[in-house]
């Protein structure tokens, strides 16, 4: 694991709370985003998901505030400060940042804990925008601060959904468990298992050095996302009521097939993405177990498939990163590669053999350079731990 950058991003966080409120921070709590390997769009779907903690972290520098009646959030990377007073914290602010963080404040006092007032600073390494989860970790950082400063350790999983109802309730993003259940509980040399209906969690060892995961943002984001996230939805939900099932888990695919009929040509297509793509990540992790990195390989181009033609959520930018990994194949070290994320832009995410990481990122950027113009970002990653308190 890269502990170096994320002591760097914790040293650059004190200085700048330092430098902010004349004094050291008495607390500091970190908290990673996430890149999924395989199991998209179906966390809200009761499906299975493969994520893993990345090293890329939201780091939150904090103690109690002068003013005893407001707390103070100061955004290193955005360089923005916003004031929310105890008394209306309760109320969300419109489209903004803070709202992450707030609606995690509001949801721990409306479940009768006493937060004070606090100053904090925030700084990341997480991308914004690439669908690595720069929200969860920005929920749960500042949860795992609160439980610090209140000196109160939250249950992991009742803290882990009281950030995705923040989401909900004060970002207004309907999404599934799987973003904030990463943040929390990932551990290092590990992907999670998660059952999205269950809650339960299974560990699967990533301890090879021979295979490394490549995270490639395509810094491109299409506008769309918002209201496509949540159309995609309604279509499965409406899906799932034809289909006369509670639970996507109890759908086969002969189910969706033989509901043609009765489906509109979007619902079909959603459904059988669902379907397809449960099964597909419960076969990922026997793969991952056994080590057999080729079929998990093939599991993740399926998975880009299906996104792309059944769930419409890829983009060109993003199918043109998985065609140049497909290109590049296992003789030069990329075993699979997919979308990841919410879709229409962000980031793909590879299984590459880890002797080859430079030349393929090289190879994948100067391609999609040439073709698109626009430099993507490129960095490896291995499965990191979870939130955590760095000082307090």
């Amino acid at each position: 694991m890269d502990d170096a950058r994320l002591t760097r991003l914790v040293e650059e966080t004190k200085e700048q709370f330092l430098q902010r409120f004349g004094h050291m921070p008495r607390w500091i709590a970190a908290a990673p985003g996430r890149v999924n390997l395989i199991g998209e769009h179906i966390d809200y779907n009761d499906g299975f998901v493969l994520p893993m903690a990345i090293e890329r972290y939201v780091v939150i520098a904090a103690d109690l505030a002068s003013q005893d009646r407001q707390i103070s959030l100061h955004s290193v990377n955005l360089n923005q400060t916003v004031e929310l007073a105890l008394s209306s914290v309760q109320q969300p602010l419109t489209t903004h940042w803070a709202t992450y963080a707030q609606g995690v404040i509001a949801g721990t006092i409306a479940l009768g804990h006493t937060v004070p007032a606090f100053d904090a600073v925030l700084h990341s390494n997480v991308p914004l925008g690439g669908g690595l989860s720069s929200s969860a970790a920005l929920e749960v950082a500042t949860s795992t601060l609160i439980e610090t400063i209140i000196g109160q350790k939250f249950d992991r999983t009742r803290k882990a959904l009281l950030c995705q109802r923040a989401e909900h309730d004060f970002a207004g993003v309907p999404c599934g468990i799987m973003d904030q259940f990463s943040s929390v509980f990932g551990e290092a040399d590990h992907l999670m298992l998660l059952d999205c209906r269950s809650q339960k969690i299974e560990q699967l060892p990533f301890r090879s050095t021979d295979v490394t995961i490549l995270i490639i943002n395509s810094n491109v984001k299409h506008s769309l996302v918002g209201g496509e996230y949540a159309l995609r939805r309604t279509q499965c939900e409406s899906a799932l009521r034809k289909l006369g099932k509670s639970s996507w888990r109890d759908v086969t695919l002969s189910d969706v097939e033989s509901s043609k009929k009765t489906l509109d040509v979007d619902e079909f297509k959603r459904a059988r993405h669902v379907v397809t793509e449960i099964s597909r990540t419960s076969l990922a992790a026997d793969q991952i177990k056994q080590s057999n990195w080729p079929l998990l390989g093939d599991l993740m181009y399926s998975s880009h498939q299906s996104l792309r033609d059944d769930y419409e959520v890829s983009c060109e930018e993003l199918d043109l990163l998985v065609d140049i990994a497909r290109e590049i194949g296992p003789t030069g070290g990329m075993l699979g590669s997919r979308m990841t994320g919410g879709g229409f832009g962000g980031c793909s995410v590879s299984l590459i053999e880890s002797s080859e990481a430079s030349k393929i990122s090289e190879a994948i950027a100067n391609r999609y350079a040439e073709v698109t113009s626009i430099t993507p970002t490129c960095f490896t990653s291995r499965p990191a731990r979870g939130s955590h308190v760095v000082l307090g």
